[in-house]
């Protein structure tokens, strides 16, 4: 069976989104590899092994465009209001908690925030109801 290990994503400003995806999630440096050209920053947390890549191109001098294929990260979390309340205090300008619904079942609770190069996150609230982890 196949397991999911990173995502990638390719950010302008490293020190912008180590210190953004730090406050927010607590994901730290697992490693970082310069190579020429370009460098791969691997960001973990004691939660998963699951990690984000960042890569970064040296020689990148304009913003990335998302497109309109690019979603979303999620994240879950134990207590979503309690995070989106620390997000207000850090001043990370979380959009505000909504629920999802399906006729009756309640699919989950969320927020979303957008990191420094316009990639959204969604910060879930973990566990029932809802499949999120």
């Amino acid at each position: 069976m196949a397991k999911l290990i990173h995502s990638m994503i390719r950010v302008r400003d490293e020190v912008a989104s180590l210190a953004f995806y730090e406050r927010a999630f607590g994901l730290t440096v697992a490693d970082r590899l310069v190579f020429d050209g370009f460098t791969l920053i691997y960001l973990s947390n004691a939660e998963q092994t699951f990690e984000l890549e960042l890569t970064v191109n040296h020689d990148r001098d304009r913003p990335y465009e998302l497109g309109d294929g690019y979603g979303h990260l999620a994240v879950s979390v134990e207590d979503v209001d309690a995070e989106h309340a620390r997000f207000v205090s850090e001043d990370l300008s979380p959009l505000p908690v909504k629920q999802l619904a399906l006729e009756d079942r309640v699919v989950g609770r969320f927020f979303f925030v957008v990191d420094p190069d316009g990639y959204r996150i969604e910060v879930l609230q973990r566990g029932a109801p809802g499949r999120f982890l």
